[in-house]
């Protein structure tokens, strides 16, 4: 009897971790401007009420996810937000667009593999085609009834991180608050947003997006007064999203603002 019992627990908690991670519940979206085309994902939270206004949290992708399928961007961080205890604690409505193919979140020229700069970042000049549907999906979505704009939030990693640095310097009264993970930005544009609450992260060990390229991002901004939060994982390379995403406080801070 004891066996069966057991038997049935773990098949319960098995199928209720499945309905967590299930990634359907991101449904397909597509916003269209022009004869241009974002593609996103949008979660929606439990018991989502039309009449009722919520946060929107927008999650920017690395490279190494764009596309033009619409699944592929979530492969880091959707179960963060899967997760039924986030999505109890936490109702909120979080979109993760897909940069295509060729394109870039931020303005950032890649080296050609001839110098030891990988990349340089731009100071000013127009955005790309992917950071201008971006911003034109988010006000977009400050027009919604359902949206509270005074709790939109942005955050990515490594392109997506850059990206995320540089819609704040381009809208920087759009946004409560922000997370950078493994990116970087040229410090000339690090003034436009040094009121903004950002937590910045990145692996000592990154041997893809150099950790000196968001210290360059924290030191201007600390000298500028900022409060930025930076965490350094000694043994972590690239891949320090996990190791943030493990944060106990990371969805508490990036929700605890209001613009």
């Amino acid at each position: 009897m004891r066996k069966l019992v057991a038997i049935a627990v773990l098949l319960f908690v098995s199928v209720q971790y499945s309905i967590a991670q299930d990634k359907t519940l991101f449904s397909k979206e597509q916003f269209i401007k022009g004869g241009d085309t974002l593609s996103y994902r949008m979660l929606l939270p439990e018991n989502f009420d039309p009449q009722k206004q919520y946060p929107v949290l927008f999650f920017l992708h690395g490279a190494g996810e764009r596309g033009n399928d619409n699944e592929v961007q979530l492969v880091h961080g959707s179960k963060l937000f899967l997760n039924s205890e986030n999505r109890k604690n936490f109702p909120a409505i979080i979109i993760f667009p897909q940069c295509p193919q060729g394109d870039f979140w931020a303005n950032v020229k890649f080296g050609d593999g001839k110098s030891t700069e990988r990349f340089s970042f731009q100071k000013g000049a127009k955005p790309n085609k992917s950071m201008s549907m971006l911003m034109a999906l988010v006000a977009k979505m400050k027009s919604e009834k359902f949206t509270d704009n005074d709790r939109f939030y942005v955050g990515g990693l490594s392109m997506g991180a850059m990206g995320t640095f540089e819609i704040l310097r381009r809208k920087p009264n759009l946004f409560a608050s922000a997370f950078a993970i493994c990116g970087g930005d040229h410090v000339e544009n690090v003034k436009k947003y040094k009121h903004m609450p950002l937590w910045v992260f990145h692996g000592a060990k990154d041997n893809v997006v150099p950790i000196q390229k968001s210290e360059i991002v924290v030191n201007e901004l600390k000298r500028l007064g900022s409060e930025v939060k930076f965490s350094v994982y000694p043994d972590a390379n690239h891949n320090s999203w996990d190791a943030a995403f493990a944060e106990p406080d990371f969805l508490s801070w990036i929700f605890s603002f209001r613009r």
